[in-house]
This record gives structure tokens, C-alpha cells and sequence, in this order.
């Protein structure tokens, strides 16, 4: 995940200033020069790490730090609110049109991942309740209409095409009549990209731009190319006059220094990144947020929305009552499972708990593993077995076991799990009845 080194490497500056009691300024020099060189390595920008490094400096040899009872906390404080500066405050949303459709234009280079941006952030505007239309007007790239078409089609969302032998200014202008007709309230062009920024690129996309003219126009770019990513944010905003900009693969082994200079380099806000290969792994990009991710302090807020997102509150209520009345069962532990991995991988959520130190997680992986494990044996067994577990004798445990592709002392480590987990449930069962019944005491009361 981006920031991973970059972070780490905060972490322990910030160590070594909350090993000290009052800090001198050679401390805060010291620390400065570290942070410098942890942004440096992360690919930030450096100018930008420049200027970042000299108004923390100014910022933290001040009152506010050298007379403060916790100096190594006031420094992490201004680092961090000069990170949110540097990233843009606050979020930047979509600007809606006063008179529908609103018209987003996607552009960048070819690979940066357009075709499958325009599909997420359609299905991002289709769970808030809008009804966008994505319009193929990349006429030059093999199948990328048929790739928009599949991807349409996957999420449910109309894609308007005329082909790819005509003109993609006069498919955008279509599009845009074809949504007034059918009553859609977003138009989401897919341009076409080059492998490198050229004159006659820019020249099409311009066009577009004038017959169209777009409320927003949004730059994809790569977060795994660091600092070319920015440079080519530069060329797009010098030529287009970009409204925003949407970073791909922040999931991937990436420095992450171009989410901390697009915007300080092109005073252009990022709006939303790519954090997966699924279509639904799109965020909108909180600075606030990403800061405290990038300095170790979790990001409880995005954790929630995952959560609200992931889990159906009917079924939430549900289980409260079967926990309550000692009825949970193992369709309800592959249930809880589902839900579970509907977030994401369990490593990245993790991440999001303020506290937890992601350099110690790294064998996340085979926890994944055991949950795929687990959810395969459960499947193999019958509904009888999923709800009555004691049944499960010998030559069931070894019919479930070939069933699922495990053994058999897979099956019995995924029972005894399950029993020590109903166990506390019905303690926490017991607990909330008597708590209820105004029965519950702690044991120094007695």
C-alpha cells in the first residue's frame, strides 16, 4: 500500500522526539532534515519538500512548541495539519450542472487506467442515487469501447457509443443529447490517451473541450509513476485547465509521493483515488484523512464508511437478537464472514485503527487465507449441519473435508473456533439480559 516506507520512517523520527523532554532547536533541525529525506524517498516533489520542511521548521522552534508541555506532540500536530495544507483542506466534490447533465470529461495517457476510472466513479455516482451514462469517445485504442461496454454492463450503468469511425467530438455531443433523452443526470466521456503527451492529443481533447464544455474536466494519472505523474498533471493543467485530478493503483507498491504534490505543484485538488482492482475500490480523497494515514494515525472515518457500506443493518438487528437469545449459528458465522470481506482485505482495514503498526502486519496474507478456508468448509456442509454443529461426527467431518478442498483438522480447528465463539456470545447474551433485568453487578459490589 502507498506510504507504507514513508510512514514507517515519520514513525521513527517522531520516536526519537518523544524520547526527549524539552526539545532545542537543533532537535527540530535534526527531525526536519529525517522528514526531508523520508519525503524525498517517497517521490515528493522537491520543491515542494522544500518549502513543506521550511514552514514546519518556522513553525515548530516557535512559542507554540518550545514552551509546550508536550513539545514532540506539538511538532507531529503541525506536521500533520501542514500535510492537510499541502493536500488541499478539504474534500473536493463533483460540482453539479444547475441544468442536468452534468458533463465530466476523463483525460490522461494511455494506461493510466481511464476506461476503468470512468466505469468506477459511474458506479460511485450510481450508489449515491444518481443515474450517470458513460459515453465511448476513445475511438483509437483496440476494444476500448467494448471494455467500457463490459464494464457498463457489470455495474448496471448505459454506455453510448457510435462506433469507432466517427468523430469523437461529434460522440461526445451525441452523448450529451442521448442523456438529455433519457433523463440521465451525469455524462461520463471516455477520451482517448497516447502513450505520451503530443500536440495532436491535446488538440482533440481541446475540441471536445470547446464543443462540450465540460463542468468537470478530471485527470487520471498513475500514483505508481511518482514524480512523472506530476509532470504530467502540469502538461494537462497548463493545456486544459483541469478541475481535478483522480489518482489509480494507490493500492500498489507505490511512494505515494504524487498524492502529496499534485496539488501544491498544480493547484488542482485530487477528488477521488483508485485503491483496488475491484470497482467498487474508489474513495473520494479527504486530505485530512490521507494525512493521518501517511503519519501512522488510522483513519477510523473511512473504516466506519466501509463498515456502513459493506454491512446490512437489517441483519446487523438480526444477529443482536440471535446473540441475545443464544441462536447463532455457522450460516451466521459465513454470513458475518461475507459481510467481512465485502470491506476489503483485513490487512488494509487494520491499518485504518489508529495505533495498529502497519509494519508489523505483514503476514496478513495467509489470515485471507484461512477465511477463504473456512468459508469453503461451512459451504460443504449441509443446512442441518450449519445449524446443529454437534451432529457433525467422524464421516461427516471427512465427507465436509474432501468437500471443501481442506482436511480434517481444518474442519475441527474452524468447529472449535466457532464454539469458543459462541461461548462469549452467550456470556455477552447473558450479560445484556441481566444488564436489562437491572440484574448485572460487578464483583466489587458485591
Amino acid at each position: 500500500m502507498a506510504f507504507e516506507g514513508l510512514t514507517s520512517k515519520l514513525q521513527e523520527t517522531f520516536k526519537k522526539l518523544k524520547g526527549k523532554g524539552k526539545l532545542t532547536e537543533k532537535d527540530v533541525k535534526d527531525a526536519m532534515r529525517e522528514v526531508k529525506l523520508a519525503l524525498l524517498e517517497a517521490d515528493v516533489n522537491y520543491k515542494v519538500v522544500k518549502d513543506f520542511v521550511n514552514t514546519v521548521s518556522q513553525r515548530a522552534v516557535g512559542v507554540e512548541v518550545m514552551e509546550s508541555l508536550t513539545p514532540a506532540q506539538q511538532v507531529i500536530k503541525i506536521v500533520n495539519e501542514e500535510l492537510i495544507k499541502l493536500m488541499g483542506t478539504t474534500e473536493n466534490k463533483i460540482k453539479p450542472a444547475n441544468n442536468p447533465p452534468t458533463i465530466i470529461m476523463l483525460v490522461g495517457l494511455q494506461g493510466a487506467g481511464k476506461t476503468t476510472m470512468a466505469a468506477k466513479l459511474a458506479l460511485h455516482l450510481r450508489k449515491h442515487n444518481k443515474k450517470p451514462l458513460l459515453v465511448a469517445a476513445d475511438v483509437y485504442r483496440p476494444a476500448a469501447i467494448k471494455q467500457l461496454q463490459i464494464l457498463g454492463n457489470q455495474i448496471d450503468v448505459p454506455v453510448f457509443s457510435l462506433g469507432d469511425k466517427v468523430n469523437p467530438v461529434d460522440i461526445a455531443k451525441a452523448g450529451i443529447e442521448n442523456a438529455k433523452k433519457t433523463e440521465r443526470d451525469y455524462v461520463i466521456i471516455d477520451t482517448a490517451g497516447r502513450l505520451h503527451i503530443d500536440e495532436e492529443l491535446m488538440q482533440e481533447l481541446k475540441n471536445i473541450k470547446e464543443e462540450v464544455k465540460p463542468n468537470e474536466i478530471l485527470l487520471v494519472v498513475d500514483a505508481m509513476t511518482g514524480q512523472d505523474a506530476v509532470n504530467v498533471a502540469e502538461h494537462f493543467n497548463s493545456n486544459l485547465n483541469i478541475t481535478g485530478v483522480i489518482l489509480t493503483k494507490l493500492d500498489g507498491d507505490t511512494r505515494g509521493g504524487a498524492a502529496i504534490s499534485v496539488k501544491a505543484v498544480t493547484n488542482t485538488p485530487i477528488k477521488f483515488v483508485g485503491t483496488g482492482e475491484k470497482l467498487s475500490d474508489f474513495e473520494i480523497f479527504y486530505p485530512d484523512r490521507m494525512a493521518s494515514r501517511i503519519l501512522g494515525m488510522g483513519d477510523i472515518l473511512s473504516l466506519i464508511e466501509k463498515a456502513q457500506e459493506a454491512i446490512d443493518e437489517k441483519k446487523a438487528i438480526e444477529l443482536e437478537k440471535k446473540i441475545l437469545n443464544q441462536e447463532f449459528t455457522l450460516e451466521d458465522f459465513l454470513d458475518q464472514m461475507q459481510q467481512m470481506k465485502k470491506m476489503g482485505p483485513m490487512k488494509d482495514l487494520l491499518k485504518m485503527i489508529p495505533g495498529v503498526d502497519a509494519s508489523k502486519l505483514g503476514d496478513m496474507e495467509v489470515n485471507e487465507k484461512e477465511l477463504a478456508h473456512a468459508e469453503a468448509i461451512i459451504k460443504s456442509m449441509t443446512i442441518q449441519e450449519r445449524r446443529n454443529p454437534s451432529i457433525i461426527n467422524a464421516s461427516r467431518k471427512k465427507r465436509i473435508a474432501k468437500g471443501s478442498g481442506t482436511t480434517i483438522q481444518e474442519v475441527n480447528k474452524l468447529l472449535n473456533g466457532f464454539e469458543q465463539a459462541r461461548k462469549m456470545m452467550k456470556q455477552f447474551g447473558d450479560m445484556q439480559k441481566n444488564m436489562k433485568k437491572g440484574k448485572f453487578k460487578f464483583p466489587f459490589f458485591k
